[in-house]
């Protein structure tokens, strides 16, 4: 299936590795030219250059703490005139409710609700203006099924998915689509992370966490990037555009829920 978006322009947040990464390069095969932004340069550059190679679009990096308000400014300023935003940030880290104090959740809710927001509200003003934007954010599973260890992500997540029920139908007349993705576990750092934090707490190795976190999938396994990024592509596509304010799973059935 041919996306039309070839030719568009995307603002892929956290996007050196992991389902950043993954969106950037479905989004790369279909012809979109990509802003690409992490915090390590290194690894960003590296990302940009493969890309850049395999798929000969065009890539410009931008190395940055997203989550600041320096790091937002150098990353919109790269960003005017974009058709697709996805933004991304890595969750904030597990815990027991009783471990988080109010600086934990400010920090979260920046992180994963604030920065979001601030990228939409800088960004979609010129979409709305074309006519034509989509807005992808990339969230968590825990917005439809509650992690007991991931209370900061549940609580900065759901917030998100508030703001966005609201938003989206505001923009949707003026042709931008605003979604979120919703991901369960998958086979990046973060998985690597969460499995040593089982790992640890049990005293079982890293692969034993992750053989029993896998047979509580009904896929059995932990999803792709690769996977993750072509949902993300169709989105973004111009086939999508009826599609508004929805959080799409993508989680191998884990979740057990009819809506």
């Amino acid at each position: 299936m041919d996306l039309g978006i070839k030719g568009k322009r995307a603002l892929v947040c956290a996007s050196s590795k992991g389902l950043g990464r993954g969106c950037a390069e479905a989004l790369a095969a279909e012809g979109v030219d990509l802003i690409m932004n992490a915090r390590g340069a290194e690894a960003l550059d590296a990302t940009a250059a493969k890309i850049r190679e395999t798929y000969g679009v065009d890539v410009v990096t931008v190395a940055a703490d997203v989550t600041t308000l320096e790091g937002q400014k150098a990353v919109i300023d790269a960003a005017q005139g974009i058709d697709i935003l996805v933004t991304n940030a890595g969750g904030p880290p597990p815990g027991m409710w009783s471990d988080w104090d109010r600086d934990d959740f400010i920090a979260a809710l920046n992180a994963n609700m604030l920065t979001p927001i601030a990228l939409i509200k800088a960004l979609i003003p010129a979409m709305i203006e074309k006519g034509w934007g989509r807005v992808v954010n990339i969230t968590s599973q825990s917005v439809k099924s509650p992690i007991p260890v991931l209370g900061l992500s549940n609580a900065a997540r759901a917030g998100l998915t508030g703001y966005v029920g609201g938003t989206s139908r505001q923009v949707a007349g003026a042709g931008v689509t605003i979604n979120n993705l919703l991901p369960g576990i998958h086979a990046t750092d973060r998985a690597v992370s969460l499995d040593k934090g089982v790992s640890d707490a049990q005293g079982i190795s890293a692969e034993q966490a992750k053989t029993d976190r896998e047979a509580t999938i009904p896929a059995g396994r932990y999803g792709t990037r690769e996977e993750f990024g072509a949902a993300c592509a169709f989105l973004c596509s111009q086939h999508a555009g009826f599609i508004v304010g929805q959080n799409l799973l993508l989680d191998g059935g884990a979740v057990n829920a009819t809506l």
